[in-house]
């Protein structure tokens, strides 16, 4: 009798059991488990440190007067100058540039063209300061008024410093492949730059100087 007892009391304890716990997932909620968070990967830039650049360019020269009294002639010619170059990384640099300068001459039309190392150095994020040292063949062609003109040809070594200012804003498209990118002028984008460059200095027949101011736009890719 006591065993027949103890096992209702047992089975009417698991079955009380039984039907809780079914009771309480048919009227509960099933929770989905949230996923983790997926962090995108950012994409990587990698500029490929060419550049292409146009601008104007006035052109001033002095020489020697044919009249022989000691004084010199002056002339201040203007035209344009194209540039094209590579950034190796934010220090050094190679260029090469062109240059014809005939616009409101008095007695002289300059053209340039020559390669140049460009050593480099960033001063803030989007500035570069920089040198230009190499070697250029400047024709300077001249024009007395009289009918008898003359030309002076000469190659050599020439060298000129300069600032460049980046407009470019890589930074929220992804991260850059390299250190030096984004640095200066090294990412993609406009900018502007504005050099001076010394050609000649007392070379030809009549001591012939000759230096030039340029200023322009210049695109990275």
């Amino acid at each position: 009798m006591y065993k027949e007892t103890t096992m209702k009391k047992t089975l009417i304890t698991l079955s009380t059991i039984v039907a809780l716990s079914v009771s309480a997932h048919a009227g509960g909620k099933y929770v989905e488990p949230e996923d983790a968070p997926v962090e995108a990967i950012p994409a990587t830039m990698s500029p490929l440190g060419l550049y292409v650049g146009l601008g104007a360019v006035a052109a001033g020269l002095s020489r020697d007067c044919s009249c022989g009294d000691g004084s010199r002639l002056k002339d201040m010619t203007y035209g344009g100058i194209a540039r094209i170059g590579w950034d190796f990384n934010n220090y050094i640099g190679l260029e090469g540039r062109y240059l014809n300068a005939s616009i409101e001459n008095d007695f002289s039309e300059t053209e340039h063209y020559g390669l140049y190392l460009k050593p480099q150095y960033h001063v803030l994020n989007q500035m570069n300061i920089y040198g230009l040292l190499g070697y250029g063949t400047t024709t300077v062609d001249y024009d007395n008024n009289s009918g008898k003109n003359s030309s002076l040809s000469q190659s050599g070594f020439s060298y000129g410093a300069g600032v460049e200012y980046d407009f470019g804003d890589d930074e929220n498209q992804g991260e850059y492949g390299r250190m030096f990118d984004g640095q200066g002028d090294q990412e993609n984008g406009w900018g502007i730059w504005a050099d001076y460059q010394h050609l000649l200095s007392d070379e030809g027949k009549f001591s012939t100087d000759s230096n030039v101011f340029s200023v322009g736009v210049t695109y990275d890719f």
